[in-house]
């Protein structure tokens, strides 16, 4: 017999990056009493990891729920950035509405039609917040109407098109229903999302179905799923069935069940239909699993995510140096194959592939920044390994059998004295600007690129715009390839020698190009030290010291006239690394080298491949 639970009520909350996602949280849970009044608890209190905290953003979806006039409401923070577009996918299938925010600035973003269009798909209720009135320039009527126009463009109903709409101040926690007249706290985001969102409507009577939607770990109690009880009642020590997306059927018991209540998990006896729920007691879980009444034959339909666009490969470590900085033994093939495909248990938009050699991996993702995020976080867990450059994943037409590559809808904010050098830089990555206006002293141009063209692309960009431009990209689909783009301007500078840096050495190469490295740091043959002023790359010994005679002591070496070296990020290294080069990635360093360390193999290699082209 189906029942609607009025005391719950399921929301995600869904926006472009750096919109007030978590922010927004933060003052939900803080309204709600969820702290003390002198307990410090900082800012972003749900993006709990490091590299949520270091890089600004939310890389995981996460569960909390706060109680609000005796209703117990869920809420699921996801992700803004489109390289983590997976997570917000497959937690959309837990909740019955979303609050989805809009800058008051900025209007609808492009993160903002993807995740907006997978809302609607689900046929969610959507309730939109303009966020951030209080800023210089904010024109939340134009918002608004801007979120209107995305409603009906992404063939939303009519019932999804007479949104309800909330104005508010994240950072303070203040809402209200007109953009002036805010109240002093964020009652009326509350009272809207009790009144607009539907209450779970559930048969508590069948047998119990839940579908694996995320995965934690604890130390203590193992593997830990987390999912919406879709159908009847789990109970602590019941015995259960896990059903596989491919049908296969696996006996196990609930060790463990918890409800989300505030920030934590509290440990129940019984969990009915309608709420989000975590359990233990399966040492092997995957996403898409149904956990299900001993009775019941078919599972839940599994989630379904977009299929990744580009792709590295990863693989033992094999320069001079390997071994000298991970954890011993967490550099093998198997280990690096082990950690690669538990991945993808949790990390749904991910695909893992064994390679041409036992020591090789495929590793596709939606981006550079999903799959620079899994290398960061493997290399802070102690791994030792190396990556290639990332490419894209081309599909071929099914009719005409013509090649298709993926293409981005790329949108630019720029000062409108740059974007001259900004459109020419996408003109030359085969771009096609379909909408371009200017506001305020600023720029927006919205661009349709092939992926390879956004390869490498943002540091240029950055540097065009002297750090103040913004640029976001979204897939957009598959095209016919777009032909011939520009490869990286410039060369490398590459250690002729092994040995260690000096600044006798480096002072009188500097006019070469600009260095990554500093005197003192230990290089081996075929490592990239710099970047070429040049096309071409340029072998130079960094490692030459100043030869003693009997009429002088050894002079004492001095950096004078020495330029600082660069300081690369992880991605920074991806976004420089050419065809032909390896990133040494380990738990303390980051180094670049040659795929073919010797020089004169190089210079051979290259003959080799200069004639099967002339040839082809």
């Amino acid at each position: 017999m189906t029942q609607v639970r009025n005391d719950i009520r399921n929301i995600a909350i869904i926006a472009h990056v750096d919109h007030g996602k978590t922010t927004l949280v933060d003052g939900m849970l803080k309204q709600a009493k969820v702290f003390r009044e002198t307990q410090n608890v900082g800012e972003r209190i749900m993006d709990s990891n490091d590299l949520e905290r270091e890089r600004g953003i939310t890389i995981l979806a996460k569960n909390t729920a706060v109680n609000w006039g005796g209703v117990k409401i869920n809420i699921v923070d996801t992700p803004g950035h489109a390289d983590f577009g997976g997570e917000v996918e497959r937690v959309l299938n837990m909740v019955d509405g979303a609050l989805l925010l809009i800058d008051a600035v900025e209007g609808p973003m492009p993160q903002t039609r993807f995740v907006l269009r997978k809302a609607l798909g689900l046929g969610l209720r959507v309730i939109v917040v303009i966020n951030k009135v209080d800023r210089p320039f904010a024109r939340p009527d134009e918002a608004l109407n801007e979120t209107f126009d995305l409603f009906i463009e992404l063939g939303a109903n009519d019932h999804q098109a007479e949104f309800p709409v909330v104005y508010a101040i994240g950072l303070v926690g203040k809402a209200g229903y007109a953009p002036a007249g805010l109240h002093s706290d964020l009652t009326p985001l509350f009272e809207t999302i009790l009144k607009e969102i539907p209450a779970p409507a559930v048969d508590t009577e069948e047998a119990a179905r839940l579908l694996v939607t995320t995965l934690e770990y604890d130390n203590y109690k193992g593997q830990i799923g987390v999912g919406r009880l879709a159908t009847g009642k789990l109970r602590r020590g019941q015995q259960v069935v896990r059903i596989t997306p491919h049908g296969e059927r696996i006996s196990g018991k609930i060790e463990y069940l918890f409800t989300f209540a505030n920030l934590t998990k509290q440990e129940t006896d019984e969990a009915t239909a309608g709420d989000i729920v975590a359990f233990g007691g399966f040492s092997d879980l995957h996403i898409s699993d149904t956990i299900a009444d001993s009775i019941v034959t078919e599972g839940l339909p599994p989630i379904s995510v977009e299929e990744p666009t580009v792709r590295m490969t990863f693989a033992v470590n094999t320069s001079p140096m390997a071994g000298r900085e991970g954890k011993t033994g967490w550099g093998t093939s198997r280990r690096l194959r082990q950690r690669l495909y538990e991945e993808t248990r949790s990390n749904v938009a991910l695909r893992v592939a064994d390679g041409e050699s036992a020591d090789k991996f495929i590793v596709s993702g939606r981006g550079e920044l999903h799959l620079g995020i899994l290398i960061e976080t493997m290399r802070r867990e102690g791994y030792e390994f190396e990556i290639s450059k990332p490419e894209v994943i081309y599909r071929e037409d099914p009719e005409t059998g013509e090649t298709l590559e993926p293409i981005e809808e790329v949108h630019i904010e720029a000062a409108d004295n740059v974007v001259g050098t900004v459109v020419e830089m996408l003109g030359r990555r085969r771009g096609i600007m379909i909408d371009m206006r200017s506001e305020n002293g600023t720029t927006y141009v919205k661009y349709l690129v092939p992926t390879r063209g956004m390869l490498g692309f943002r540091p240029h960009f950055m540097r065009a715009t002297s750090g103040m431009g913004q640029v976001h990209s979204l897939h957009h689909g598959y095209d016919p390839l777009a032909g011939e783009i520009p490869a990286r301007q410039f060369g490398s500078l590459v250690a002729a020698e092994p040995g260690v840096a000096t600044a006798y050495a480096m002072v009188s190469l500097q006019q070469r190009g600009s260095f990554f490295i500093e005197p003192g740091v230990e290089v081996y043959e075929g490592m990239v030290v710099g970047e070429h002023i040049r096309a071409g790359d340029l072998d130079l010994n960094v490692a030459k010291a100043k030869h003693l005679t009997n009429h002088r002591g050894k002079p004492s070496e001095t950096v004078d006239g020495l330029n600082a070296p660069r300081d690369l990020s992880l991605d920074d290294w991806i976004e420089f690394m050419a065809d032909d080069e390896l990133l040494e990635v380990t738990p303390s360093s980051l180094r670049l080298r040659k795929r073919i360390l010797n020089s004169e193999e190089r210079l051979k290699d290259r003959k080799r491949r200069e004639k099967l082209l002339e040839k082809a």
